[in-house]
């Protein structure tokens, strides 16, 4: 039995869809057409007319059916032309896609061809116009390079490697030059090695003519051998100091004394030492029953650890041209970073001690004030004072006499460089330099004045000495008496006292006692100021004379030039130069001034008798001006006395 069913998408598929749209365009076009003459009709409110035109509703109605079907019959066929064109629209997507992927990956590609370092970039290529220059043509070949930048980069890198291949091979050559030299190298240090037994052999054998030649080539080398175990300071003193006794001055001698070996173990770091780790406890134990140290025994540990001085020390010798030396003993104590200075004199003939020479050639005095204001009594360093504070030192001068003096000069001549208590002008360069130089640009000056010091303190000694017979020791004011004097006559005038002055002003110091002109009731007494600098200072001279009342500067003008001729008029007795004597011929000159004050005097009428002061010095005129003054100046080689 036959079965048949209606099948909408069979239909579809028998139609022709061009005939359906031309069916569903009229049947649109037909139901307009009826839907505007029913609404037209609805206008005009004619409803017998729309009875009358029922047919014209049914045709509408009929034309609804036809097109809905057509509707029906459509929307397959759209639906399939819809699948359809959205196959080829995921085609064309698809297709879009890959072009897309490929435009992605040449991107990328492109990108790492721009950044591609190649390793030529990284060679250093000789410029293009040396290529051109030095390269053949048959590598640098210019027809072609000059106009594409690619065959002209590989050019060059032709030439590079041609060039490098002739360094490798020159490279080579000299490797074999360098070991041939080495293996002449290796023949001459043994050849040295050899020769070095020979020449200590040698050096033993000519000390002797050394020594008699006064040519110690093996004592120097054995002190510069020593001086590399010196502290800076007193490294750059022995430098210094040994090139400038080989250059200027051969009566200069350095020396460098003391224990190497402790030396050396100051710079030794500290030993691990793990056997102390592992008898800690046994230690510990000891520890516990030793009794601890006081404090005031800790202290004294600290000063002494704080004021320790380096092992070494470096000595200067001095020789005048008398043979008289001067010895100077250079130390460096390491904690406080200044450097200490001791000094001793040798004679070459046994000095008669005069009682009042004082303490001349004192080691603790003869240095001072070598520059002005510098006595050695206090650190230059200002950092010491905090040293001192923290284990109860007030200053060093309680310890100069053990350590010695810390002069300024004496931190120049080490290359030591100490800002001062109070700033100096602009204007005043200041010679203190942190370096060599420094040591080196004092070394002379300070040399010269150490010789002239020591000289001028020998020449003063000696006069001391010639006048010890008309001298007396006396304390020095202040000091237990209340500076009395004690007075021994003498034919020749008097002498009162000798003021010796330091840093901080001027103290009486020395001797004192009386010369006298003449033995009668006239006695002068002569207080004499020395400054450590004589003779470059010269002495400065007091006066009091006891006759008839006690005269001074302060009520006898006369006294007053007599003073002035030996403090201000000072050169004309200096004699030859360096002037040594000139306190000798100050006092000769104040002999002479008092006689002739004595025999300018008038003759007293009330005192019978013959004048006590005969004149006998010729004088051309006796007194002069208001004030009634005495020709004190001498005129030589007249021989005769004027007014200034």
């Amino acid at each position: 039995q036959d079965v048949r069913y209606y099948s909408e998408e069979c239909e579809v598929d028998l139609r022709d869809p061009i005939k359906d749209y031309e069916l569903y365009r009229e049947t649109c076009q037909e139901l307009q057409r009826l839907m505007a003459e029913i609404q037209e009709l609805k206008s005009r409110g004619i409803k017998d007319n729309l009875v009358w035109r029922g047919g014209g509703v049914g045709d509408s109605l009929a034309g609804r059916v036809c097109w809905e079907e057509g509707n029906r019959a459509s929307s397959p066929a759209l639906a399939a032309s819809a699948f359809q064109a959205k196959q080829k629209v995921d085609a064309y997507h698809l297709q879009l896609q890959n072009l897309l992927y490929e435009v992605m990956h040449l991107q990328k590609e492109i990108t790492k061809c721009l950044e591609f370092k190649s390793k030529h970039e990284e060679i250093e290529l000789v410029s293009l116009e040396e290529f051109y220059k030095e390269a053949p043509p048959e590598i640098s070949r210019p027809a072609i390079t000059l106009s594409e930048p690619h065959q002209q980069t590989l050019a060059r890198l032709d030439w590079e490697l041609e060039q490098r291949k002739r360094l490798a091979e020159k490279y080579r050559e000299c490797l074999t030059s360098k070991e041939k030299i080495l293996k002449e190298i290796e023949v001459k240090k043994e050849y040295l090695s050899s020769l070095q037994p020979r020449l200590n052999s040698i050096m033993q054998a000519s000390l002797p003519v050394q020594e008699y030649l006064f040519m110690p080539f093996d004592q120097a080398h054995k002190q510069y051998e020593t001086a590399r175990h010196l502290p800076p300071p007193l490294y750059v003193l022995f430098v210094q100091a040994s090139a400038y006794g080989q250059a200027c001055d051969k009566k200069l001698v350095v020396a460098i004394e003391g224990s190497v070996e402790e030396a050396k173990a100051l710079y030794k770091p500290p030993e691990d030492s793990q056997d102390d780790e592992s008898d800690s406890d046994a230690e510990e134990e000891q520890t516990t029953k030793r009794r601890r140290p006081t404090l005031g025994v800790q202290l004294d540990d600290k000063r002494k650890e704080m004021l320790k001085r380096h092992p070494l020390s470096v000595t200067v010798d001095l020789k005048c041209k008398d043979e008289n030396v001067l010895h100077l003993t250079f130390y460096y104590l390491m904690n406080l970073n200044v450097m200490t200075v001791k000094a001793k004199v040798t004679t070459a003939v046994e000095m008669t001690t005069a009682i009042s020479a004082g303490d001349l050639l004192s080691p603790d005095s003869l240095l001072n004030c070598l520059y002005p204001g510098d006595h050695g009594r206090k650190t230059p360093n200002p950092a010491n004072q905090f040293q001192f504070d923290k284990v109860g030192i007030l200053t060093l001068s309680d310890y100069v006499t053990e350590l010695g003096h810390p002069y300024v000069w004496v931190q120049k001549l080490g290359g030591l460089h100490f800002p001062k208590d109070q700033p100096q002008a602009r204007h005043t360069p200041s010679p203190l330099h942190q370096n060599v130089e420094l040591g080196a640009s004092h070394m002379e000056l300070t040399v010269k004045l150490l010789r002239t010091r020591l000289q001028s303190r020998l020449a003063l000694h000696k006069q001391f000495a010639s006048l010890g017979g008309c001298l007396a020791p006396r304390p020095v004011p202040g000091d237990g008496d209340g500076g009395a004097n004690s007075h021994t006559g003498h034919p020749q005038g008097s002498f009162w006292g000798v003021f010796m002055g330091n840093p901080s002003g001027w103290r009486p110091r020395g001797a004192a006692g009386d010369v006298s002109s003449l033995p009668c009731s006239a006695k002068l007494q002569a207080a004499v100021v020395l400054n450590p600098g004589y003779s470059t200072l010269s002495p400065v001279f007091s006066l009091c004379l006891n006759w008839k009342g006690e005269r001074t500067s302060s009520n006898d003008d006369n006294i007053r030039a007599m003073e002035s001729e030996v403090n201000v008029n000072y050169k004309e007795l200096w004699g030859p130069k360096p002037g040594y004597q000139l306190l000798t011929n100050q006092l000769q000159r104040l002999c002479m001034v008092l006689d002739v004050y004595l025999e300018t005097e008038p003759h007293d009428t009330s005192v019978e008798g013959p004048k006590e002061f005969p004149q006998e010095k010729m004088c051309l005129r006796l007194v002069r001006g208001p004030m009634r003054l005495k020709p004190f100046k001498f005129n030589y080689p007249q021989g005769f006395f004027s007014h200034r």
